[in-house]
């Protein structure tokens, strides 16, 4: 089961969740799209709750692997 926080404040994403085991980023976007971004260490998943989440995922998220999340 994913740990899906609710994310107040952001007008681009409204929850995200990190897997750890699979270094995995997860962001729902407002129209319930789901995306995964891979090879994000904790590191990155701490930059990332820290920062303006919308352009981390600019910046940094979307030269990842990454793609819609299909769970």
């Amino acid at each position: 089961m994913i740990d899906w926080q609710p994310v107040t404040g952001s007008s681009r994403i409204i929850a995200e969740a990190y897997l750890q085991e699979t270094e995995t980023i997860l962001v729902r976007f407002p129209d319930g799209v789901e995306w995964a971004y891979q090879a994000c260490p904790p590191t990155v998943w701490q930059e990332f709750t820290a920062d303006s989440r919308g352009k981390y995922i600019a910046t940094v998220l979307d030269s990842k692997p990454n793609g819609r999340w299909t769970g």
